[in-house]
């Protein structure tokens, strides 16, 4: 029945099959996209931070490296360029960041184009469907058209008008969903370099606060009792 139904709606349906099946296919594959390249970046820091407060960023990038997601590679270009001050790291992630935007939101445009032009093929569908019939009516020996002919194009108009809104919804759907998760991405992103050029500045400015041992003080006070034991000798 559903096989007949479709014969029937003229080549643009074959053409809305063929975007229902290409916004599929960018969907899942995208799903799965997003599925590896997503991490706990709260974990993964709370992991490298004390790497990095023992200034062992060979390993911190060798972890890094490991990862192959998005997050992982913005803390990579951070801990590669350590040694700079705290904002030239803010442009490095940031430049590293905007380098992954294009990754995340690869296709995702063309299941937008999809989810808008799927509705009006099937009106125009529609509109071919109509022309039919009336064309039809116009030829038809003594201007009377058998419900055969006149059927035919009202199929044609119905089919792919009910397939191109059949096949936008989900499309947008799923573009709707892809673009939230991509966005959840972009703010681990962000995330991920704020807080790891803040672990580099910290690890920094603990270098430069001075610690005195714990035996300096009860020296001091033998040192300032000695002359005063001395006076009372003399």
């Amino acid at each position: 029945m559903f096989v007949e139904l479709l014969s029937k709606g003229g080549p643009l349906v074959w053409l809305l099959l063929g975007c229902l099946a290409f916004s599929g296919a960018i969907f899942l594959e995208r799903l799965a996209y997003y599925h590896r390249a997503s991490m706990n970046v709260a974990e993964f820091l709370g992991g490298l931070a004390g790497l990095i407060r023992r200034k062992n960023y060979a390993e911190a990038l060798h972890e890094c490296v490991a990862t192959r997601v998005p997050a992982g590679r913005v803390i990579q270009a951070a801990l590669q360029r350590h040694s700079l001050n705290r904002e030239q790291l803010k442009e490095i992630v940031q430049e590293a960041g905007q380098l992954e935007v294009p990754r995340l939101e690869r296709y995702l445009g063309i299941l937008n184009a999809i989810a808008h032009v799927a509705p009006l093929l099937g009106l125009l569908g529609t509109m071919v469907g109509l022309l039919d019939s009336f064309t039809n009516l116009s030829s038809a020996a003594g201007g009377v058209a058998t419900t055969q002919e006149i059927a035919h194009g009202l199929y044609q108009s119905l089919i792919t008008a009910a397939l191109g809104t059949a096949v936008a919804v989900p499309a947008y759907l799923a573009y709707a969903f892809l673009s939230a998760r991509a966005r959840s991405i972009m703010h681990d992103l962000e995330r991920a370099g704020i807080e790891v050029v803040q672990l580099i500045d910290d690890a920094r400015t603990n270098d430069n606060i001075v610690q005195f041992p714990r035996d300096a003080e009860p020296a001091t006070r033998q040192e300032k009792g000695a002359p005063r034991s001395h006076s009372l000798q003399s």
